[in-house]
């Protein structure tokens, strides 16, 4: 390691020799976090309004999750499952009472948690349910985001996330998302169905928020035709959208819930599955694991993160701040001739742009965010997602606000 101070333009150019072409980033090199904001190697300050894709929904470097991360790492880091250690028992309590369930299965990142919700709801209908083996089917839903693992990328819709990358894991069934006719009909025509796998808010699509009383509609059929409904709230849970869970605004209780990302407030990876002792059950010595998950770190730094959304009401907080901001993003949206219009839940937003005589409009749009000092970042070409961190305030927000106007005004044509 050298004590180089590397400029932004030779970081990129790092990168961009020795790392794989994968990602597509911001020209913005990030040294330093704190609360709501970022700093550049330059030393220029940022609004985050992305929050590592709601990993950091605590604010980056919360210094209690800080603290119970250096703590545990001081003395003991991994155990591996061989043997018992003194901090996993502690958190599969805690994070059981904190969400209602029977028991988790602890992972380390949210695609690792999506495979092995697949993985118990398939193990689950052979042995409870009783389907053929090697017949069950799980519904999934048009243009999800779960995760690039090859069986995830089988049940995909986006060509970037497929291709190439044949031959493909069967078992899925595609409907439309926010379709409760369509569910129905697959739970009919599909005697083998196991599970439906839903994200309670399309994140990665566009924070695509589907209609009042879909999740509901959804999980009574399930419950109807014995079919486990699977919630992936990594991205859409942990106070995110104003609730603990997305669910709870429709007062789902999944039967099998996967989360991750804010699990370690963006410190640590950590994911979780968890479900009730009958689902859970099947899973036997062996059967299924991780190395690293459920490590003692993890374990400390997931307590911790879990506590800092209670006892800071950081739900309550994106709930308000929630309904504010779309109240000022509607008015902009009124007056504006590139902002269409906003949709989200809590502080999970999307600012939809008319990008038709410009394609690359919501990507030049956040250079200027940037440079305006907010930082934010585009998905599917004209949509704009808007996330900061949960311990943002009002007052905080309103700047973020007046910045996203001012510079939403400077390509009014």
């Amino acid at each position: 390691m050298t004590d180089k101070n590397y400029t932004t333009p030779e970081l990129m150019e790092l990168e961009n020799q020795y790392g794989a072409h994968n990602y597509h980033p911001l020209p913005v090199a990030l040294e330093k976090g704190e609360g709501v904001y970022v700093w550049d190697v330059e030393g220029k300050r940022y609004y985050d309004f992305l929050s590592a894709y709601s990993a950091v929904n605590q604010g980056h470097c919360h210094p209690k999750i800080i603290n119970s991360l250096i703590e545990q790492a001081q003395k003991l880091t991994l155990t591996s499952r061989a043997f018992y250690n003194n901090r996993l028992g502690v958190y599969e309590k805690f994070v059981t009472r904190y969400f209602g369930y029977d028991k988790v299965l602890p992972m380390n990142t949210g695609t690792e948690a999506v495979e092995t919700a697949i993985k118990l709801c398939r193990k689950w209908a052979y042995e409870k349910k009783k389907l053929p083996e090697n017949a069950a089917q799980i519904v999934v839903c048009e243009n999800n985001f779960h995760g690039r693992t090859t069986t995830i990328v089988s049940f995909s819709i986006d060509p970037d996330a497929y291709n190439h990358y044949g031959p493909f894991t069967p078992g899925f069934i595609i409907i439309p998302y926010n379709d409760v006719a369509a569910l129905e009909k697959a739970l009919n025509e599909n005697p083998n169905v196991a599970g439906f796998l839903v994200e309670p808010i399309q994140g990665e699509a566009g924070v695509y928020v589907p209609d009042e009383g879909y999740l509901k509609k959804c999980f009574d059929l399930c419950s109807q035709h014995n079919v486990l409904f699977i919630a992936d709230e990594v991205q859409t849970g942990i106070g995110r959208t104003g609730k603990l869970l997305a669910c709870d605004y429709e007062n789902v209780h999944p039967d099998i819930l996967i989360l991750g990302k804010a699990l370690s407030g963006g410190t640590y990876p950590v994911s979780a599955v968890l479900s009730c002792n009958e689902i859970m059950e099947v899973f036997g010595p062996g059967q299924h694991g991780s190395t690293f998950g459920g490590n003692p770190i993890a374990a400390a730094v997931a307590i911790s993160a879990l506590e800092v959304i209670r006892d800071e009401k950081l739900a309550e907080n994106a709930y308000l701040l929630g309904e504010y901001f779309r109240y000022e993003m509607n008015r902009l949206c009124k007056s504006s001739t590139i902002a269409s219009f906003i949709r989200g839940k809590g502080l999970l937003n999307a600012l939809v742009i008319n990008n038709e005589n410009r394609k690359n409009l919501a990507w030049d749009i956040c250079l200027k965010l940037a440079e305006n000092g907010l930082l934010a970042k585009p998905t599917h070409t004209n949509i704009i997602r808007f996330a900061p961190p949960l311990v943002i305030t009002k007052q905080q927000l309103t700047e973020c606000i007046e910045i996203i106007s001012d510079t939403i005004k400077l390509f009014e044509t």
